[in-house]
């Protein structure tokens, strides 16, 4: 398996509602490679945000499946949404990432 570099671990960001009240309690949820492991993560968020991480959480988000009807003819298109990989990063009391902030 090929090493990913600082930029391919961390895909995005992610901004939600529940993420918005984490970030009180120094907690981060990114959009992570699917083969990234905690220690690649880990070592990703230091060096890009220069911050110290206490822990790192994941887990696979299975994508969700859809379905919709053909405007002639009978039947249906069935698909799924792509799967993902989501990370919740926890700081060291003090520690901040500024990109959130800016939000």
């Amino acid at each position: 398996m090929p090493a990913l570099s600082v930029e391919e671990v961390i895909v995005k960001p992610l901004i939600t509602e529940k993420n918005t009240d984490l970030m009180d309690q120094d907690q981060y949820s990114f959009e992570v490679a699917v083969t990234a492991n905690k220690i690649q993560i880990r070592e990703a968020v230091e060096k890009l945000f220069n911050v110290r991480v206490k822990a790192v959480n994941t887990m696979n988000v299975k994508g969700s499946r859809r379905s919709r009807a053909i405007r002639r003819g009978s039947g249906r298109i069935r698909g799924q949404e792509r799967s993902w990989k989501k990370a919740v990063i926890t700081l060291f009391p003090g520690q901040r990432i500024d990109i959130f902030e800016q939000v």
